[in-house]
């Protein structure tokens, strides 16, 4: 699996790794090679565990009766942050606290998959961190980040993209893509902007005025 828009090592990324669906050994090994931060959420650390990875921060809410000090000396050494906060996932209190520490860019894996709702709320919820932080939601099949207003990029011909406006976006022209938009808007549920395809090898410019708006990048 091509490497590129995965967050590099010259950035000080994180890794965060969710409790969906696994991925693929080769994609885990790979970002663990470019990530030197491992952020667990509570759910998953037995997961994790079992794969063998060093594990440096466990977070979440404990709840479910989890005991976090059975982990805290088999990762030692392993921060632990417990953040009662029923009104943010576990992958928000995640965000939030390499926000806090300052650290620039994450990739998230395992986010997807298994429940709906979380592989929903997971995607959707990255737009409103991405004046803070630069974020990369990874599977097999997929790559999902926000788009800042103006965006460009070289893809090779047929390459599958996705526009996916989190409510409304409005005022967005792209280029270099086989359905072309101007000045033309999308909304979540209604108009969607699905399945679109790199017209030729090149650059691709994507520009919008208002909203949020994802980009997937994706391989069958």
């Amino acid at each position: 699996m091509s490497s590129h828009h995965i967050v590099r090592d010259d950035q000080e990324p994180a890794l965060i790794i969710a409790n969906g669906e696994t991925c693929s050994a080769e994609l885990l090994h790979q970002l663990l090679e470019w990530n030197p931060l491992v952020i667990v959420l509570d759910s998953a650390i037995s997961r994790v565990l079992e794969l063998g990875i060093k594990v440096d921060v466990l977070i979440g809410d404990f709840d479910r009766d989890f005991d976090y000090e059975i982990y805290k000396d088999i990762q030692y050494p392993m921060d632990v942050f417990k953040i009662e906060d029923q009104n943010s996932t576990d992958l928000d209190k995640a965000i939030q606290y390499l926000i806090h520490k300052k650290i620039p860019a994450a990739n998230i894996i395992w986010a997807t998959g298994r429940r709906m709702d979380h592989t929903m709320t997971n995607s959707t919820n990255m737009v409103k961190y991405q004046e803070k932080i630069k974020l990369v939601m990874l599977d097999d099949y997929s790559k999902i980040f926000p788009l800042q207003k103006h965006f460009i990029k070289w893809y090779p011909k047929e390459t599958i993209l996705s526009l996916i406006p989190v409510g409304t976006v409005e005022g967005i022209s792209t280029k270099n893509l086989k359905y072309e938009l101007q000045n033309d808007s999308l909304v979540l549920g209604f108009k969607p902007g699905s399945s679109n395809e790199v017209l030729s090898d090149g650059l691709v410019e994507i520009n919008y005025e208002t909203g949020y708006l994802l980009l997937m990048e994706c391989n069958d």
